[in-house]
């Protein structure tokens, strides 16, 4: 339930995966209770990965999707690798994606041998269940994993409360309540890819077009003005590498899934994915014009977002 960041690559270093007794995989499978709880916990404390951690040559380069993420798949050189391009953004990726792809009450513990430094990850969604107990991953894990580290992709690197709605890849839905259906009120996009066979990653918007004096704490998202002034570009790079389709909106893309709260697929050039979709809260858009700068808006003498009075003129 919330965003993240990636860079180019994936998954570093000599891992020493373990599960939270230490003692490999979880095999009973965590109560609906317990993976709203670790939900409830990333809706409070992830949703801020850059859009920089969503490079698309690590998945590919590291043995993931022939290792797994059971206790003794990644223990790599490619892995260490990685991981030591970049330590610090690499193990923000690595909470996401555990939290992505392991279910909650399980852990995954890297020792990085360089600096001895440990770090472990909690898993949350379990979205690619063969694949976290060291199974090579599923086309269906693989794109399940790729939407849902899209989805907590900020372009600002902040951190945005969201819910996040699907199916893992055995076709369980992610747990919800109506209390947060209500909480997160608000049709926000829907995200789709595969990072890991190179064809890359997508958001489409679910929501309704922002204002022209609005912009949105997930740009990434949602369509805004310019997206209503250039419909005929289909495809905005300001995410990059992420791709935010601006032509064609999620009922255009995707599938409803049968319980009608989120889409299972979304099919774009030709290939059909498994999909990952979001809502947001009301107070998660902001006008230009209510006296506040915001970190979307820029120095102006207007009220658009790109030209705002509420920061000031530029100098």
């Amino acid at each position: 339930m919330q965003g993240i960041g990636f860079k180019g690559h994936l998954l570093g270093a000599a891992l020493l995966l373990s599960s939270l007794n230490g003692c490999g995989p979880v095999e009973t499978r965590p109560a609906k209770e317990e993976i709203l709880a670790a939900k409830m916990q990333a809706m409070e404390e992830f949703n801020g990965l850059s859009t920089n951690g969503l490079g698309t040559n690590g998945l590919s380069t590291n043995g993931l999707g022939t290792n797994g993420l059971g206790t003794n798949g990644l223990g790599t050189l490619q892995f260490s690798t990685w991981f030591q391009t970049n330590p610090q953004l690499n193990e923000e990726v690595m909470k996401y994606f555990v939290y992505c792809a392991v279910s909650a009450g399980q852990t995954r513990t890297y020792v990085d041998a360089s600096s001895d430094t440990t770090y472990t990850w909690s898993g949350g969604l379990g979205l690619a269940p063969g694949w976290s107990e060291g199974i090579p991953a599923t086309v269906d894990e693989q794109q399940l994993i790729s939407a849902c580290l899209a989805a907590h992709t900020n372009k600002y690197g902040a951190r945005v409360p969201i819910s996040v709605l699907g199916r893992n890849a055995n076709g369980e839905a992610i747990p919800f309540t109506e209390q947060e259906l209500k909480d997160y009120p608000d049709k926000e996009a829907c995200f789709f890819g595969n990072l890991f066979n190179g064809e890359g990653v997508f958001s489409g918007s679910d929501g309704s077009p922002l204002a022209r004096n609005n912009s949105a704490a997930r740009f990434c998202a949602l369509t805004d003005n310019s997206d209503i002034k250039n419909g005929e570009q289909e495809d905005d790079d300001r995410c990059a590498p992420m791709h935010r389709i601006r032509r064609l909106k999620c009922n255009k893309l995707c599938e409803q899934d049968p319980e009608k709260k989120f889409y299972s697929t979304c099919t774009y050039n030709g290939v059909t994915y498994r999909a990952i979709t979001t809502r947001m809260r009301k107070q998660d858009v902001f006008k230009c014009g209510d006296g506040v700068c915001q970190y979307t808006e820029k120095c102006g003498t207007s009220d658009t977002p790109d030209n705002c009075k509420d920061c000031g003129p530029c100098p």
